[in-house]
C-alpha cells in the first residue's frame, strides 16, 4: 500500500510540476505582454505617419490612393499578429500537454504497481474479479488514448482551417481588368 514516504514523493512530485507550469504560464505572459508592447508600439508609429499623410494630402483622389495603400498591409500586419499570439500559445499549450502525458503516465504505472500488489495479496479464487479489474482498467486506457486522439486530431483541423483563414485574409487581390 502507500506509505507516507511514497506520499511525500508523490507531493513533492506534484509541486515540481505545478510550479514548472506556472513558471512556463509566466513565460508565455511576457511574451505576450512584450508582443502587444511591440505591436502597440508600431501601430502607433504607424497612426502618426499615416496621420501626417493624410493632412499634407490635396485632392481626394490622393486620399482614396491612401487609404486604399494601407488595407493590405493591415491585413498582413493583422495576420502576422495572430500568428504570433497563435504561437506563443501553441508552445505554452505543448508543454501542458508534455506534463499532462508523463504525468498520467505516471500515475498509471503507479496504479498498477498497486493494484498488482494488492492482487497478489488477495484471497485464493479472486483469480476472476482480478482479470475484470485488469480488463477494466485497460479499457478505460484505451478510452482515454482514443479521446485523446480525437482531441489532437480536432486541433490538428482547426489549426489548418486557421492556417487556410489567414492566407485568405492576407492574399492579394487581383487586380481586375477594364475592358475596352
Amino acid at each position: 500500500m502507500l506509505n507516507t514516504e511514497q506520499f511525500a514523493a508523490a507531493q513533492k512530485a506534484n509541486l515540481e510540476v505545478l510550479f514548472g507550469l506556472s513558471a512556463k504560464t509566466l513565460e508565455g505572459v511576457e511574451q505576450l505582454t512584450a508582443l502587444n508592447l511591440q505591436t502597440a508600439k508600431a501601430a502607433l508609429g504607424e497612426a502618426a505617419e499615416a496621420t501626417v499623410s493624410a493632412l499634407s494630402i490635396k485632392d481626394p483622389q490622393s486620399l482614396l490612393a491612401l487609404q486604399a495603400g494601407a488595407l493590405q498591409p493591415s491585413a498582413e500586419k493583422a495576420a502576422a499578429y495572430g500568428r504570433q499570439v497563435y504561437d506563443i500559445v501553441n508552445a505554452t499549450k505543448a508543454e501542458f500537454e508534455k506534463v499532462a502525458t508523463e504525468s498520467t503516465a505516471g500515475v498509471q504505472g503507479f496504479f498498477a504497481s498497486a493494484f498488482d500488489q494488492a492482487a497478489k495479496s488477495a484471497p485464493a479464487g479472486s483469480e476472476n474479479v482480478v482479470a475484470l479489474w485488469k480488463s477494466a482498467v485497460a479499457t478505460a486506457n484505451n478510452a482515454f488514448e482514443s479521446v485523446q486522439k480525437a482531441a489532437q486530431n480536432a486541433v490538428d483541423v482547426a489549426e489548418a482551417n486557421y492556417t487556410a483563414a489567414t492566407g485568405v485574409a492576407t492574399a492579394k487581390p487581383a487586380k481586375a481588368k477594364r475592358a475596352a
